[in-house]
């Protein structure tokens, strides 16, 4: 009998930094603009496109073995699954997402014990409702279907929205009064198909890969050539997960190193590692860093 992985990926805002973060990883996804089925080209796995806002759910049935999905969305189905992995990136990078409770800038409202009596507009009904519960607030909550930015002040008074930046909150001229959950990407499992033997380890290599592949997207890789007068100066400026790979040159006094580094240094130290004596500098991108 065939062996198969059932695996949910998010359909929507997630998808395409998905499919990016699996390519990188080395699965290759394909599929039609229509289609609800992706197409891997590994054969053990069989996937299904799906709104992030239901994968939960359909894990926690078992409909599907696995799939990437937010914390967020895992509280408000108050599902029971194995969360194997925080994977955190979102559609706007590597950060996590955040829920807030936002008012228009001239609302009254300046705290979150002002929403008594209030009506509230959310996507995220049954966590905004147990949060405001436990903070002895009552207040109606309304599910939103989207737009929720441009509802207040005529259809709610407050709305709790989704943000990686807050940008879109202020150009709806909206200000946050809280935040009551940051939230990350999860690779979630069935509880059943987390002890099948072959399922679990089919899922970890997938996370393994997926991790790898995170871990790289904001490292780079640096060679270069090093003379021995030099080599202490140089390595001096170099950080790196463990101590830069030194080998020696066929050019007798010079040095070959190698080193991973956080893309973002890279600007203001390859000027430093040139000044100190390194030549031949070189920078790569990574596609995978497995600790």
């Amino acid at each position: 009998m065939k062996k198969v992985l059932k695996l949910g990926l998010p359909k929507g805002s997630l998808q395409e930094s998905t499919f990016k973060l699996f390519k990188k990883a080395g699965y290759s996804i394909s599929i039609d603009s229509r289609s609800y089925y992706p197409s891997f080209d590994d054969v053990e796995i069989e996937a299904l496109l799906i709104r992030a806002q239901e994968m939960a759910r359909y894990v926690d049935d078992g409909v599907l073995d696995a799939g990437l999905t937010g914390k967020d969305w895992v509280l408000e189905q108050d599902a029971d699954v194995v969360e194997v992995a925080e994977l955190n990136y979102a559609k706007g990078g590597l950060r996590p997402v955040k829920w807030v409770i936002a008012v228009p800038n001239d609302s009254t409202i300046k705290k979150v014990s002002d929403l008594q009596g209030k009506r509230v507009a959310t996507e995220l009904v049954g966590f905004t409702s147990k949060y405001l519960k436990s903070k002895g607030i009552k207040a109606q909550i309304d599910f939103s279907w989207g737009a929720t930015e441009v509802k207040p002040p005529y259809l709610c008074d407050a709305i709790v929205e989704l943000t990686e930046t807050g940008t879109s909150l202020k150009a709806n001229n909206l200000r946050i009064i809280d935040t009551i959950l940051q939230s990350s990407t999860r690779f979630i499992a069935n509880k059943s198909a987390w002890k099948d033997k072959w399922k679990k380890q089919k899922m970890e290599n997938i996370v393994l890969l997926l991790k790898g592949a995170l871990a790289a997207e904001e490292k780079v890789g640096l060679k270069m050539n090093v003379p021995d007068k030099s080599l202490k100066k140089v390595m001096s400026l170099l950080p790196s997960m463990h101590s830069p790979t030194v080998s020696m040159l066929s050019d007798e006094g010079w040095r070959a190193l190698e080193v991973m580094i956080e893309e973002k240094t890279v600007r203001d130290l390859i000027p430093k590692l040139k000044s100190a004596g390194a030549e031949g500098i070189i920078e790569y991108p990574l596609n995978k860093v497995i600790p």
